[in-house]
């Protein structure tokens, strides 16, 4: 659940457009924009950015997971989110369900060189499950999703392609937001979590890559520690999605009434609470979250962060993956491991979090929301402020102006939504192609 979601999108488009992938196992939702990216690619003057849509860059490789991220993350906070943000979003849906990184004209019918992904389906899911309402556009995704599970029980970043840890981890919180048992959701007899217990590393104290998962196998069909995928596949293997409650909140003292996490992810067979240091000894799903929280607990420096697993960026904190990890140790009970990572990130997230965009407050967000702290109050900061200031003016205090789902549910592939969308001259695609893919293939290089 990256903010470093774009590169697997730039190489799609990049292969249709003739630029050579070498995609291979290509790293979904990986970074366009992180610490020691360039910035992100601003909207040309003669392109508008689409009303309603948050931040102020290009969306053609982010628009609807930057989308997705923000409207879980305000509401997590009960904040509403801007005129036309939904709308935006419910817009951008194919009438098979599915969502591609952004459509340029919503109201042109997709088809097969629509790029649609498992990962902006997914993330769509979880916002629109998030926001409510729209129960049939949400179910139509869900159904295109299980439309294109793999044998193996999990699902890669595009219909068909390899299971990967983040895809499959962010189908399975679709399918939790919804309210389906990601367990009873099998193909040839496998459920998600088996494709999740397939890429987990052995957790034996002193051994490399002790209790992470691979983000895919490589060529060999070899495991190798990869902390974004753990992050990922954590959350995945304790059925979590974007939101993480741990019943104990700073934002606005709800979920405050259970004080634990879970009834059975958390449980002290698997040890996942109290931060224990020790690998769990079974092979259940929480037991597989217990030991990659383990592994990330372990993989943060002195000063708290992740290092960047970019070539010639390794002694670089990697802060998308840092705020990534706080939600994932949150979530598997650990709660005295975010101290330090979470005070790492309030101190050092400015630079970053402005550069990339509202994604990136979005995580901070739900890291801060995760761990029980206020993200209206981050290092003296309001990141709920920061991010509504990214997007369209805050709407009233309903959803009057989204369609229901009995009228936006209609023959087009925009759900009926009229939306005007103006699509300027391009990126210089190439260009951010092939500095987006030597990104990706250096993130490859690790898994």
């Amino acid at each position: 659940m990256n903010v470093r979601r774009s590169a697997a999108v730039v190489a799609v488009l990049a292969a249709t457009a003739g630029v050579g992938t070498g995609l291979g196992t290509g790293f979904a939702p990986a970074a366009l924009a992180d610490d020691t990216a360039p910035n992100a690619p601003s909207a040309s003057p003669s392109q508008a950015i689409p009303t309603g849509l948050y931040g102020s860059t290009d969306p053609k490789y982010d628009g609807v997971w930057r989308q997705s991220l923000t409207l879980v993350a305000l509401d997590a906070v009960d904040e509403k989110p801007g005129a036309g943000a939904v709308d935006w979003l419910l817009g951008q849906q194919c009438a098979n369900g599915a969502f591609a990184a952004y459509r340029p004209d919503p109201t042109a019918q997709c088809d097969a060189k629509t790029a649609v992904d498992t990962n902006s389906t997914a993330a769509a899911v979880q916002a629109l499950a998030a926001v409510g309402g729209h129960d049939a556009q949400a179910e139509r995704a869900v159904g295109w999703l299980k439309d294109n599970q793999n044998d193996d029980g999990g699902w890669g970043f595009t219909a068909g392609g390899p299971s990967d840890a983040n895809s499959t981890s962010v189908v399975i919180g679709a399918l939790a937001a919804v309210g389906e048992a990601p367990d009873g959701q099998k193909k040839a007899g496998h459920s998600p979590y088996d494709a999740l217990r397939a890429l987990a590393l052995p957790c034996a104290a002193g051994t490399e890559g002790s209790g992470a998962f691979a983000y895919q196998p490589d060529k060999k069909g070899g495991l190798a520690a990869n902390a974004d995928a753990t992050a990922a596949a954590v959350l995945g293997s304790l059925g979590e999605g974007f939101v993480v409650d741990t019943g104990k909140t700073g934002d606005s003292g709800e979920n405050g009434d259970s004080g634990e996490n879970g009834d059975s992810g958390n449980s002290g067979s698997s040890g996942t609470t109290g931060g224990a240091a020790e690998c769990a000894g079974g092979t259940s799903p929480e037991d597989a979250a217990h030991n990659g929280a383990v592994y990330l607990a372990g993989a943060l420096t002195s000063a708290g962060y992740l290092k960047s697993a970019l070539a010639g960026a390794e002694d670089q904190p990697d802060l998308g993956n840092t705020a990534d990890a706080v939600v994932a140790l949150a979530a598997a009970g650990d709660t005295d491991a975010t101290a330090k990572p979470l005070a790492w990130l309030e101190k050092n997230y400015g630079p970053w979090a402005a550069k990339s965009g509202p994604a990136a407050y979005a995580q901070l967000i739900l890291a801060a929301h995760a761990a029980g702290t206020d993200p209206r109050d981050f290092g003296g900061a309001d990141l709920v402020a920061q991010l509504t200031e990214t997007g369209p003016a805050r709407d009233v205090a309903d959803y009057s102006s989204v369609p229901s789902d009995d009228t936006a549910d209609g023959g087009g592939d925009d759900g009926g939504i009229a939306t005007g969308v103006v699509l300027g001259a391009g990126l210089g695609l190439a260009a951010l192609a092939g500095a987006a893919l030597t990104r990706l293939t250096r993130k490859r290089r690790r898994t």
